[in-house]
Order: C-alpha cells, then sequence, then structure tokens
C-alpha cells in the first residue's frame, strides 16, 4: 500500500523477501516513489532496509546474459546477485572471495555481485554480509532463481 499512496500505478510483492515489482506513470520518477514509499514504512512500521532499484527490462537483460551458464561446480550452494548501493566502488578486481571460502563474487557489473554461496558445515556462506562490510554500504542479496522467475513473470 505505501508504493500505490507514493504514487506507483502497480505494486505487487514478489515472493516473501522484501522483492516487490511497481509500475509508474510516464510523469513518475520511480526513485521518488520508492524513496517516499520508504519513508512511509519506515514511519508506519519501523522498517529501515534501503531499498534498491532496478527496471524489469534491465534484469530480463541480465537474465539474458546468462553469467552463471559456464560455472559448473557440485559444491555450489547457492548463486546470488548482490544489488549493490548507487554510491558503491565496485572494485577494480572482478574476483573476490570470503575467508572461510564459503563466499565467492567472480563478477561485478557496474551495479550487482555475482556470487556464488557454499555450505561450509551448517551454514551457507553471505554475499551480502562480505559485500556491506568490503564496500561499506548496504546492499541486498537475492538468490539468481528469484530474478530469473520474476523476470518470467513480470517481462
Amino acid at each position: 500500500q505505501a508504493f500505490l499512496d507514493a504514487g506507483a500505478q502497480e505494486a505487487a510483492s514478489f515472493l516473501t523477501n522484501g522483492t516487490l515489482v511497481f509500475s509508474v506513470g510516464a510523469r513518475r520518477s520511480p526513485d521518488r516513489v520508492l524513496a517516499t514509499a520508504s519513508t512511509r514504512l519506515h514511519a508506519v512500521c519501523g522498517l529501515v532496509e534501503p531499498g534498491f532499484l532496478r527496471t524489469v527490462p534491465y534484469l530480463a537483460d541480465l537474465v539474458a546474459a546468462d553469467p552463471f551458464a559456464t560455472v559448473v561446480d557440485a559444491s555450489v550452494y547457492a548463486y546470488c546477485v548482490t544489488f549493490l548501493h548507487p554510491a558503491a566502488q565496485v572494485p577494480a578486481t572482478q574476483s573476490l572471495c570470503s575467508r572461510r571460502g564459503d563466499v565467492e563474487v567472480f563478477r561485478f557489473t557496474d551495479t550487482e555481485a555475482l556470487s556464488l554461496s557454499r555450505k561450509i558445515g551448517n551454514t551457507p556462506g553471505s554475499p551480502n554480509a562480505l559485500l556491506e562490510k568490503q564496500l561499506g554500504l548496504p546492499a541486498t542479496t537475492r538468490n539468481w532463481n528469484t530474478v530469473r522467475r520474476l523476470v518470467l513473470k513480470h517481462a
């Protein structure tokens, strides 16, 4: 409801992980709708999570690029995409690994990090924690299948 109140034409939750798809009219700024809805959610229910905005066509292009196609590794627990804060300075290196070896970021775009999560013991690696610590800014991570399913439904 907060997104509709903020000026979105339509808004729909996708799964239960905080992913939302919304549309705006030609004269509305999606960034402004996100900012207004985020402020309202904070005021009404105390939500302080950052919001990250990507268009469905952008995500469709990312999915079409099939960035995980060449990954063949039985030890992978999850294929992940982390959406980075707009102010994030993407590392010059195209890879990053956690000390435990449970997260391997194998590619950065200008606004995302593509990674592999491995389960060591009972705990899978957290690309989000690694990247927030490394970049010093908030981020949000989704399983690659979530992004693929969102594109299939909304593109």
